[in-house]
């Protein structure tokens, strides 16, 4: 199997439990729920995603003929050699299309921690040591477990009581970033007030302005 990501490269990780946290990003090509193109938004089942995963032009993307050739382009980016669980961020568009227990399985052989972030409609792969879950309205949620469900908020038809009962460790609330951001970020902060089982996320790498 050939894998196709947009992009790799370190930074930290700006939302959800481990904001803060150095990782390597790799971020692979292509979503289920949108193509990627603005001619294609109206009719998407996400329609605010901000990220670009159409082809392989960014910063270490490219199509990658086999797992051990992506992972040797990971431990490339990896800055520091020295640290005994260097972490790494599979992401998307939604990364379940194409991460496998291969790629798994030859991360943790070089010793690597590994989340992914997904939207939840991909049965995960066994072995994700760190499993983010972004729930989208119109989109059936397989994944129903994990370790981290962080919802972008508000969605009509995606209300924090819909998933705050399903299995995982942590919630969070992100507010959407739109040209209603501030009234957005008002309105999570009000719900993780008065239902503290839920945690604010807030994108810090934008705040900081970089990647």
């Amino acid at each position: 199997m050939s894998y196709s990501v947009k992009e790799i490269f370190y930074s930290i990780q700006g939302e959800g439990f481990y904001t803060g946290r150095p990782a390597v990003f790799c971020r692979f090509s292509g979503c289920n729920l949108w193509s990627g193109k603005a001619s294609d938004r109206e009719e998407a089942i996400c329609k605010f995603c901000d990220t670009d995963f159409v082809g392989c032009d960014g910063e270490g993307g490219g199509q990658y003929a086999t797992a051990e050739r992506l992972v040797e382009k990971i431990e490339k980016i990896r800055p520091n050699k020295k640290v005994l669980k260097p972490f790494v961020v599979l992401t998307g568009g939604e990364p379940l299309l194409q991460v496998d227990e291969t790629i798994l399985s030859l991360l943790h052989q070089k010793g690597w921690e590994v989340a992914v972030e997904t939207n939840g409609t991909i049965v995960p792969p066994e072995g994700i040591d760190w499993l983010c879950v972004s729930p989208k309205p119109g989109a059936e949620l397989i994944a129903r477990s994990g370790q981290e469900l962080k919802l972008i908020f508000p969605q009509p038809g995606a209300e924090p009581e819909i998933f705050e009962n399903l299995d995982f460790q942590y919630f969070f609330l992100q507010p959407l970033d739109s040209l209603e951001l501030e009234k957005n970020t008002k309105m999570a902060l009000e719900h993780v007030l008065s239902h503290p089982n839920w945690r604010l996320s807030l994108q810090t790498h934008k705040i900081l302005g970089i990647k």
